[in-house]
């Protein structure tokens, strides 16, 4: 895939359009192309800004009224006819006005309602993550299968302490783990094993948010929260197993630590 390819395919893969095939080759680009890794950034920061504004600004409750009021400053002085046409000259004249304050309504409500939502868009960034954690040499800052050697590689890096447990005797051994950024915050991205299956584990302090599954770019995204902390499964498993790999997950991080 060249630049221009890339390029024109940014927009697609950011928005999670493209097939697992085309965003690997696009992502494998990016490793190898510093401008258009770049480029990458800038699109990705664009639309993190529209997105922040999004989610803090709803549309006007009295859009209608404001459209009315427009309509009716910009008009022209009605002729002055009898006053059997007068009455009915202005009737034609406020149901078109009606007309086009509804129809201008609704395109606002519809390009405010189509905005991605906050969930979708980090789920975008934790699959971007995932596929770049694919390439090689992209998988763990600290390659371990020792929780104790995994947990306190993160102190210092975060602001806080992420839970770090090891698996392997449920069949999902821990392989390590990095720093990684969502949402323009850092986060703790443990990563575990299961067969020839790799799952990224994102981890960050968050308010509580209810369980939520999902697919992305053919990959399953499993959401949770526990004692104060979000976290996101990302990984190929099928959805089943992944539910499997999370309740593990859960009852280890209840247990004594």
């Amino acid at each position: 895939m060249n630049c221009q390819q890339t390029q024109e395919l940014m927009s697609a893969y950011l928005d999670a359009e493209l097939d697992a095939s085309a965003a690997l080759r696009l992502q494998e680009h990016l490793d190898d192309c510093g401008g258009c890794r770049a480029a990458m950034t800038e699109l990705e920061a664009l639309q993190g800004r529209i997105a922040a504004q999004a989610s803090q600004h709803q549309a006007p409750p009295h859009l209608r009224h404001r459209i009315q009021a427009a309509l009716a400053a910009q008009r022209p002085t009605p002729p002055r006819p009898a006053k059997r046409q007068k009455t009915w000259s202005w009737a034609w004249i406020n149901l078109g006005m009606a007309t086009m304050a509804s129809t201008a309504f609704a395109v606002t409500l519809s390009l405010y309602l189509n905005q991605p939502s906050a969930d979708t868009l980090v789920e975008q960034e934790l699959v971007g993550s995932h596929f770049r954690a694919l390439m090689p040499n992209h998988l763990a800052d600290v390659a371990s299968t020792d929780q104790h050697t995994v947990k306190p590689w993160f102190a210092g890096k975060l602001d806080f302490s992420p839970p770090v447990h090891d698996l392997g005797a449920e069949g999902y051994p821990l392989i390590g783990g990095r720093l990684d950024y969502v949402q323009q915050r850092p986060v703790a991205a443990l990563v575990y094993r299961h067969r020839q299956h790799i799952i990224n584990v994102y981890v960050w302090p968050s308010a509580p948010h209810g369980t939520r599954q999902g697919q992305r770019q053919g990959f399953q995204v499993l959401r949770w929260a526990q004692e104060g902390m979000m976290f996101y499964a990302v990984s190929d498993l099928n959805p089943q197993e992944l539910a499997d790999f999370a309740r593990e997950l859960r009852a280890k991080a209840a247990g004594p630590m």
